[in-house]
């Protein structure tokens, strides 16, 4: 894969609408989350296309979102990669955070027949779940399987089947041993009523626009993302969201997590060893626990 540096272009979220055409659309550069996440968990270069693929989607998904709702994607597949998650939600009114695992980060294979990333044979088939998880009330759950395993056709065929909303979606990471050296995406939306002209044009632009990753690298930000899918279709209503990596793991959740092993369990390993560790499977932060703390969590539990 290619070596030289990216532009730099910082990491942001941009939403926009076109009323009169009936569309809306998000676009996203998430090259510095993506590089976050791959030092984090030392993933390889598929593995960071993959995990970034979808981290990118789930920032899109999560455009709309509000308070302390949250945005979880996860692909659940027979490849080698294994499962792969990714979350995003609001830390703060204009600032969204996000996070992503993989199984197996470490997975390898050769280039497909386009030469790109065989992210679809890293994810084998399976099923896409799209979770929304509230301020109140339950969450809600979307579960279809696997259309492709590219992850861009697969969330687009979820928004079809699932929400009946016609969408056309781009994601890209560009990655290689020495880091990430693009990622983003663009997701456009159909909605009711909307003009088939519009809709037609959108259509055209679609299958006629770059890779992201190499918009990315010639320069675009995420307005000129979102303009290279539109085109001549007028936009109005921009909001800006800056990106960030974030995690949700403290110290009380990964107590929880060790209490439901149950208490001979953490008994067991109170006496097998002076401490146990426990790591994040997204920010790969490590909690060490003595074995007077665990005989604590045991005894909590009785």
């Amino acid at each position: 894969m290619p070596s030289d540096d990216g532009n730099g272009m910082p990491d942001l979220l941009l939403s926009a609408a076109a009323p009169d055409a009936g569309i809306a659309i998000v676009a996203a550069i998430t090259t510095e989350l993506v590089t976050e996440t791959q030092k984090r968990h030392d993933f390889s270069p598929l593995a960071t296309a993959a995990v970034g693929r979808l981290m990118t989607g789930a920032i899109l998904f999560a455009a709309s979102i509000k308070g302390r709702e949250r945005l979880t994607l996860q692909i659940s597949g027979n490849g080698p990669i294994g499962p792969i998650g990714a979350d995003a939600w609001l830390l703060e009114p204009d600032l969204l955070g996000a996070r992503g695992y993989a199984r197996n980060g470490n997975v390898d294979l050769p280039l497909n027949a386009r030469g790109k990333f065989d992210v679809a044979g890293a994810v084998g088939d399976g099923s896409l779940h799209v979770i929304k998880s509230y301020d109140v009330g339950q969450p809600y759950v979307g579960v279809v399987p696997l259309y492709s395993g590219e992850i861009a056709e697969d969330l687009a065929a979820y928004l079809v089947k699932s929400e009946q909303i016609p969408s056309v979606v781009a994601l890209g990471v560009l990655a290689n041993p020495e880091g990430v050296r693009a990622a983003g995406g663009v997701l456009a939306q159909v909605l009711p009523g909307a003009d088939e002209k519009a809709v037609a044009t959108l259509e055209e632009r679609a299958l006629a626009m770059p890779p992201v990753t190499t918009l990315i690298k010639q320069g675009a930000d995420a307005h000129e993302l979102m303009h290279a899918l539109a085109g001549p279709i007028e936009l109005r209503s921009h909001r800006t969201i800056d990106l960030r990596f974030a995690c949700l793991c403290d110290r009380a959740r990964v107590e929880a997590a060790l209490i439901g092993m149950g208490a001979d369990e953490l008994r067991k390993l109170a006496g097998e060893r002076p401490e146990t560790e426990a790591t994040c499977e997204f920010c790969k932060k490590l909690y060490v626990f003595t074995s007077d703390e665990v005989n604590a969590l045991a005894e909590s539990i009785a």
